[in-house]
């Protein structure tokens, strides 16, 4: 009759309380990791937009027919001001999930847990929809896997005003990009799968 009333925690209650605490800490966790990174990414693509020069090259004078032509420099420019975006779209995304988060809570994490702070942590914790929590963070995740592909995009364009065009057959070209297209894809798509894997449990 008292765990009924609330005066008393039922162990259920108790379980469900941790079960339910302990998944809001882990989305803060993630969310907390994607604006991290994002941000230092934001950062370097920021420093990279207001520094790089599209006029410096390795290239000999003589070598014309491997100059990158104005596109790639334009293409440059372009895709490092998409991939800021959406790495600047991707860590609003999260913090405004994350404060969605704080301000329904009424119990702060560490707090000893009494039964009246169960039952408030319970119904603080109901009125986050789950369903928007994770399409949220999901599409939080695919605003950082786009702002990656955008610089690597990018970084191709860098590569090819410096060291010569990929149709020209550079072999130092080559040797730049390939990890590029190669390493970065691929982490990409495991972290692609890893969030849907994580998104359908």
């Amino acid at each position: 009759m008292l765990s009924f009333l609330g005066l008393v925690s039922s162990p259920e209650m108790s379980n469900v309380s941790r079960r339910k605490m302990t998944t809001t800490r882990i989305h803060i966790m993630a969310l907390d990791g994607i604006v991290n990174v994002n941000s230092l990414f934001t950062l370097a693509l920021f420093l990279g937009i207001t520094t790089t020069s599209t006029t410096n090259t390795l290239i000999d004078a003589d070598d014309t027919d491997c100059a990158a032509g104005t596109s790639i420099s334009e293409g440059l420019i372009a895709f490092h001001v998409y991939s800021f975006s959406s790495f600047l779209f991707s860590s609003l995304i999260a913090l405004a999930l994350k404060n969605v988060i704080n301000f329904s809570k009424e119990v702060d994490d560490g707090d000893v847990l009494g039964a009246n702070n169960n039952n408030s942590w319970v119904h603080s914790v109901a009125k986050i929809n789950t369903v928007v929590l994770r399409l949220g963070t999901l599409v939080s995740a695919f605003g950082s896997v786009f702002g990656c592909g955008f610089l690597v995009v990018a970084l191709v364009d860098l590569v090819q005003i410096k060291l010569g065009t990929i149709a020209c057959g550079s072999p130092h070209t080559f040797a730049a990009v390939a990890p590029l297209l190669v390493l970065v894809p691929s982490a990409l798509l495991i972290y692609v799968f890893l969030v849907l894997y994580a998104f359908t449990r």
